[in-house]
Parts: C-alpha cells; sequence; structure tokens
C-alpha cells in the first residue's frame, strides 16, 4: 500500500514536471509576449534574414515583448528538431519562421501543439492540408517591387548608365527556382519590358542562397555577355555579383535590404555600384505581426499578402539612385508605383503556371 502510495505521488510529481515543462517559464515582468525567430540559416547575409533578425530588434525596443532569434544554421536535417524543440518548450507565446522549407514542419507542429501560436513569412500554409488554425501566413508580393527596378534599370540602361554606353541587355541571379524567386524575376522583366519593349533579361540560379562564389561566376557571366546591370535575388549569394559589378565595372540591383547604403561607409567603391535595391521588407511585416498579437488582432488560420499598397515591398530611393537617374525619370517611377498601388497597372507574377515557364526559361 505504500508502495502505490510513493508510486502515486511520484507519478503525480513527475506529471506535474512534465506540465512545468510544457508550459515553459514565466514571463518576466513588463514582458507581455514571448516571441522567437527561428532562421533556417545564419544571420549576415545582409539580406532576407538579417531583415527578419531587425522586426524582432525593433520590436524589443519598442513593444512590451522579449525576444530571441534562433539560428539554425545551413544543415537541413536539424530545422524539424529545433523547432519541434521550441514549440514543445512552451517558452514562446509566438514562433516565427520563413521562407517555403519550413512549411512542412509548421504544417505538422501546428497540430500536435494547437496551444502554439505560428507565424510563416514569405510562404503560406495549406489551410486546406493541415489542423493550422493556429498559423499566420505572410505573403509578399514581390513582384510588385521587382517590376519597379525592372523599369528602372531598362531605362537608366537605355539612357546609359553613368557614362556606359547603352548594353546588350539586363540580367538576373535567383538564388533557387521555385515560385518566389521566379516572382522577382518575372516582375522585373515585366517591368523592363514596359520601360523597353524588346529588351533581353538573362535569368540563371545559382542554387544556393549561401554561395557568393556562385553568384560572382554566374554575374561574371552575364557581364561578360554585355549586360550593364544585374538584379540579384538570391540572398547571400547576391553579395558576390555586388563584387563582379565592382571588378567589371557594371551595375548591380540588389535585395531585400538597401545594400547602397549597408555599404556606403565601409566599402565606397563596392557601393557605387549597388544602383537600388528590392526592398522584401521582412522586418516591417514581422513588427507588424507581433504589434497585431500584442492587439489581439493578428488573424490566425489566414494568409496575408503585403506588397506597394502595404509597405510589404519597396524600392529604395538612396542617394545613388537619387544620383543615377535623371528628375523626369524618377517622376515616371513614382507615376508606375502609383498606377500599380491603384491597380491601374497589374504586375504579372510568377504564381501562375504560364510565367514560371518563362521564368524558368529566361523568355521575355
Amino acid at each position: 500500500m505504500q508502495a502505490a502510495w510513493i508510486l502515486g505521488t511520484l507519478a503525480i510529481l513527475f506529471g506535474v514536471a512534465q506540465l512545468s515543462e510544457r508550459t515553459g517559464a514565466a514571463k518576466p515582468e513588463g514582458v507581455k509576449l514571448r516571441v522567437a525567430l527561428f532562421i533556417n540559416g545564419t544571420l549576415g547575409d545582409k539580406s532576407f534574414f538579417d531583415s527578419a533578425a531587425r522586426g524582432l530588434k525593433n520590436a524589443k525596443q519598442t513593444l512590451p515583448v522579449m525576444v530571441k532569434v534562433i539560428e539554425g544554421g545551413t544543415d537541413p536535417t536539424r530545422w524539424e528538431a529545433a523547432l519541434t524543440d521550441l514549440a514543445d518548450s512552451g517558452d514562446f507565446d509566438l514562433i516565427v519562421a520563413g521562407t517555403f522549407t519550413m512549411v512542412p514542419y509548421i504544417q505538422r507542429l501546428a497540430g500536435e501543439f494547437p496551444q502554439a501560436r505560428f507565424v510563416v513569412f514569405d510562404a503560406a500554409v495549406d489551410y486546406a492540408a493541415c489542423k493550422c488554425a493556429n498559423v499566420h501566413s505572410i505573403l509578399f508580393r514581390q513582384n510588385e517591387g521587382a517590376y519597379l527596378a525592372g523599369y528602372l534599370a531598362a531605362s537608366l540602361d537605355r539612357a546609359g548608365f553613368a557614362g556606359l554606353k547603352p548594353s546588350s541587355g539586363l540580367g538576373v541571379v535567383g538564388g533557387m527556382q521555385f515560385p518566389v524567386i521566379d516572382d522577382f524575376i518575372v516582375g522585373f522583366r515585366a517591368g523592363a519590358l514596359a520601360a523597353t519593349p524588346g529588351v533581353t533579361v538573362l535569368s540563371q540560379y545559382a542554387n544556393s542562397f549561401s554561395d557568393p562564389a556562385a553568384g560572382k561566376e554566374i554575374a561574371k557571366a552575364q557581364y561578360g555577355r554585355g549586360v550593364a546591370l544585374i538584379f540579384h535575388a538570391a540572398g547571400a549569394t547576391g553579395q558576390g555579383v555586388n563584387e563582379a559589378a565592382l571588378e567589371a565595372g557594371r551595375y548591380a540591383i540588389a535585395v531585400d535590404m538597401d545594400q547602397y547604403a549597408m555599404y556606403q561607409a565601409t566599402k565606397p567603391a563596392l557601393a557605387s555600384r549597388i544602383v537600388t535595391s528590392v526592398l522584401k521588407n521582412v522586418d516591417v511585416a514581422v513588427l507588424r505581426a507581433i504589434q497585431q498579437q500584442l492587439e489581439g488582432r493578428l488573424a490566425f488560420g489566414r494568409t496575408e499578402s503585403l506588397g506597394l499598397a502595404e509597405h510589404g515591398v519597396s524600392l529604395a530611393r538612396n542617394s545613388m539612385v537619387l544620383s543615377q537617374a535623371p528628375p523626369a525619370l524618377l517622376k515616371s517611377l513614382d507615376e508606375v508605383e502609383t498606377a500599380i498601388v491603384e491597380k491601374r497597372v497589374m504586375v504579372p507574377s510568377a504564381f501562375t503556371p504560364k510565367a514560371v515557364a518563362s521564368a524558368a526559361r529566361g523568355a521575355p
């Protein structure tokens, strides 16, 4: 009898311990929300992941939240276990992760941990195929920002970049081929063709978002074919495109963050080759989601789409582009942006089979 009582007591104590572990630690005083950002990669890409981390930093500075950034590294076999540990710990009220590669894990975990709350950005779960009422998905209309970049690039190319003769076309380097990156390419090409009908736009994928050497080799080949400017949507791989632009005396348009501004003080020669950047404002989207969750307005079980109108994407208007583009072109660019926001110009998207096929084969 005594043994049974002891075993029963131990079972109760063990159960309490397990429950405490799942519930997680109590919030520190003054903290109303605990947020974790899981990065399926590493910081320092000067692009997508750094932007997401900046969103958390801004949240910490302006809101009553506790934040933590977890770098998952570049080994995909470790991502699912790390994300599972986050959900199981109960230490966070909101778990944020991005890119399409995380979607299968979040779809599984959403059902296994219904008490957890997830935000996935730059991707969307399939709500019809999973128990994902506790997931908020954020997509970006990156094709709209890329359209502006293509329009600007083709217009500058027609006039000659900083004294360069008009070239034989433009180039694009994508990180990997999937709809989000194709969306950049489709939008860029459409904008270029709107500005200069018949312009050639070369495109190639590096098959990596973390290989600057591969990006540099592709860019060198495209510059060797006569293009004056390359737009890269390739994460850290794009750093190699910037370097190739410097060495070739040509130009680049970067992505996600204003890379001209980033390099202006430390590497001015490199910065002088980055005309502008297509900004995917992940930091704004992450901060917005955290703010909405604090206010009880974050719509779980739904996908939202952020474009030019919602400031989810934009084109950097820095001193470089202001010095390169004539006032008339800048005015025209503003008019095009307004037309997109007001839906008078409908930007094609890669989220259609025909557009994806066009992007893949590099055809206009």
